[in-house]
């Protein structure tokens, strides 16, 4: 069955880019709502479908925008604490243009949906069953999705500084995986992009408390890494975030390769272009156990101190 929250959740902080303060609400939604976002600092046409079709070319970030031109962006990370969930409905309200970075990992999303608790609605949960394979390129990076059963992803990055390097990783998010392996990873950027990244405006909220910045071999950051392979668990905690704009749980596997947001919305939009590469699938009990989210409670939460 559809999930909603069963009471709103509140989270504030700084936006990464605009280091604007912003409040950000969940609220429930009705069942085959979806999830849509609300821009009450805006008056006239606030509302935004979380949709692969309302992105819009941004960097370093996902950023969805209206018909007006009223936008949010970095929605990213709380994509994916949605998705990760396995919350299918709800409303996020918000009184700025970008999401709250918090801590620059998805972890205290998905610990106050967890704690607003879920709710069954009446309605079955669809999936989009992958029944072809599907793969963009552009340079070196490559990303596909193709078919399996359940939601699995595999991710490769190559990064020069040693601190980050060859990292690959491959993972079954059913039943939790994504709040025990995931959520808690940081976004993370290399200290010689720092200077150039803010002097065109970006990541002016960013700091060493909310990304991993490393600088060769050396982590800069206090406390180091939360994983040896922080980096790709990140990278796959955004593509999470990223494939729920396709508006239903993908039934099939996600491969990246060097691939960032603008190469899943491109993934994205090359499936949807082809009509018999997906079918919308209801979910029965066995189908609806193999999601990201399926079962998760706050248990798994706690095992990241662990």
């Amino acid at each position: 069955m559809q999930t909603t929250l069963k009471t709103a959740v509140t989270f504030t902080g700084v936006g990464l880019h605009t280091g604007q303060q912003v409040r950000m609400t969940l609220r429930p939604a009705m069942a085959e709502a979806g999830v849509w976002f609300n821009r009450i600092d805006v008056r006239d046409n606030p509302w935004i479908c979380a949709r692969w079709n309302a992105v819009t070319p941004s960097q370093l970030c996902t950023l969805v925008v209206n018909e007006a031109g009223v936008s949010v962006s970095t929605i990213e990370h709380v994509m994916a604490a949605i998705a990760g969930c396995g919350l299918n409905n709800v409303i996020v309200e918000i009184d700025g243009p970008e999401v709250p970075i918090m801590d620059g990992s998805a972890a205290d999303f998905v610990a106050g949906i967890l704690s607003a608790r879920l709710v069954r609605q009446n309605a079955p949960v669809r999936a989009l069953r992958v029944m072809q394979p599907v793969e963009v390129r552009r340079g070196d990076a490559v990303a596909r999705l193709e078919p399996a059963e359940g939601f699995g992803m595999e991710f490769h990055i190559d990064f020069p500084d040693a601190a980050i390097g060859r990292q690959a990783m491959s993972l079954d998010l059913a039943n939790g995986a994504f709040v025990r392996e995931l959520c808690d990873s940081r976004t993370f950027c290399r200290n010689s992009d720092v200077s150039a990244m803010r002097a065109q405006g970006l990541i002016l909220g960013g700091s060493v408390e909310n990304a991993v910045v490393v600088d060769g071999a050396e982590v800069l950051t206090p406390g180091g890494l939360r994983h040896a392979d922080e980096a790709v668990r990140h990278k796959m905690l955004d593509a999470l975030g990223d494939l729920a704009l396709a508006g239903a749980p993908i039934i099939g596997r996600y491969v990246g390769h060097r691939a960032g947001h603008a190469m899943t919305n491109l993934l994205l939009r090359e499936v949807f272009a082809r009509p018999d590469a997906v079918r919308l699938v209801a979910c029965g009990g066995h189908l609806s156990a193999r999601l990201p989210g399926a079962g998760v409670t706050r248990s798994d939460l706690s095992a990241l101190a662990a």
